[in-house]
């Protein structure tokens, strides 16, 4: 006797627009981390130069030398992201190098059941001090 395959093509149909949607879900929330990373990208680079910006004059104009302060360094990084909802990681000077990392928790825009709601996301900048001649 043959088995009756009635029904068998909704089972397929609706497993097709489950994956359909799951795909849909992927896209939006990889779109939303992509967007919020690159404004993260630009912050961090706005840091970076706020931070070169703290050369210590007086230490340029009496021996010439191209150094900054790392409280004003810190100071002005903090001030830089405050309100941002990103938080400062760390602010690394390594001779005439300044590197900003910062990061932020976001929410996703769709989360589906079993899947995280939140995602970190990171980004570090760097600049250097030169004296302007």
């Amino acid at each position: 006797m043959r088995q009756s395959e009635r029904g068998q093509i909704t089972v397929m149909t609706i497993g097709f627009f489950l994956v359909i949607a799951l795909l849909g879900v992927v896209v939006v929330d990889a779109s939303h981390v992509f967007l919020e990373r690159r404004e993260l990208d630009n912050l961090a680079d706005g840091a970076a130069l706020v931070a070169a910006d703290a050369l210590d004059e007086d230490a340029f104009y009496t021996t010439g030398a191209v150094v900054a302060d790392s409280r004003s360094v810190r100071r002005r990084v903090a001030q830089y992201v405050t309100g941002s909802g990103s938080r400062v990681v760390a602010v690394r000077m390594t001779g005439d190098h300044i590197t900003v990392r910062l990061e932020r928790t976001m929410d996703l825009a769709l989360t589906p059941p079993g899947f995280p709601a939140q995602a970190t996301i990171a980004s570090e900048a760097s600049s250097q001090l030169r004296s302007g001649g």
